[in-house]
């Protein structure tokens, strides 16, 4: 079994009852550290939850899922998001590969910026096509944002706006211990 929780916004607090009842249940807990910043250390997950925390890589969700997935065949695994869990397409291919390994799955959702976003008091359903401003890199500067922004603007839509933060996952995980 393979359970995708959403840990909310900020901090250990903000999950769910349910999803914490899976952690507690899970004989593995997987945190993908790289779509969301937490707004307190992983130590302090770990102590709440009272459970070991294996921190996921962008590599190990993208390139080397099948650690998670071979864990998920014969044991109950939990996969935690800051946020939501599928607002990123990452854990959506992760649900996919999932399914067509015939591995059960179940959803925990909770808050995420697309949600949070109502706080500001702009309405819902005025916002347009959501878009992510990336740090540009040597050779590489895409104006999709740019363009985006552009769009809905021209349509009299709000456009939010999700700042690239590329973590560093080395220090995250140092970070940890």
């Amino acid at each position: 079994m393979l359970t995708f929780i959403g840990l909310g916004l900020w901090d250990e607090k903000d999950i769910t009852v349910k999803g914490l009842e899976a952690i507690k249940n899970a004989d593995f807990v997987y945190l993908e550290c790289y779509t969301g910043v937490l707004g307190v250390p992983v130590s302090k997950l770990k102590r709440f939850y009272e459970k070991d925390i294996i921190l996921a890589s962008r590599t190990m969700v993208e390139q080397e899922a099948e650690e998670i997935l071979d864990k998920a065949v014969d044991h109950s695994v939990v996969f935690l998001v800051v946020g939501d869990p599928f607002a990123a397409t990452t854990h959506t291919d992760l649900l996919l590969r999932a399914v067509e390994r015939n591995i059960a799955c179940h959803v925990i959702h909770n808050a995420s910026v697309f949600t949070a976003i109502s706080s500001t008091g702009l309405q819902l359903y005025k916002f347009g096509k959501t878009t992510s401003l990336v740090i540009p890199e040597e050779n590489w500067n895409p104006e999709t944002a740019y363009n985006v922004i552009k769009q809905n603007k021209e349509n009299g839509l709000h456009s939010l706006v999700l700042l690239d933060i590329k973590i560093d996952f080395d220090r995250t995980y140092e970070a940890t211990k």
